[in-house]
């Protein structure tokens, strides 16, 4: 396997990952009251909305890179 080709499959496989889950989401425990031996936290929900045409592009690019790869 040359260069190419594990490119071709890493952008087809990343592709189909933003296609299935469309963002990447954690969970982050935030300060919200610290009054001396008093504290509050409360765990805040974060996502980072990635658009499922994205992943169409880049599985489309991988498949560029495979047959192109191929031809060589």
């Amino acid at each position: 396997m040359n260069g190419k080709v594990i490119a071709g499959i890493a952008l087809i496989v990343i592709g189909g990952l933003i296609i299935a889950f469309q963002g990447i989401s954690w969970t982050q425990k935030e300060k919200k009251v610290d009054m001396g031996p008093i504290q509050i936290s409360a765990d805040e929900k974060k996502s980072i909305p990635l658009p499922p045409i994205l992943g169409g592009v880049l599985v489309l690019g991988g498949i560029v890179v495979l047959v192109t790869s191929r031809k060589s």
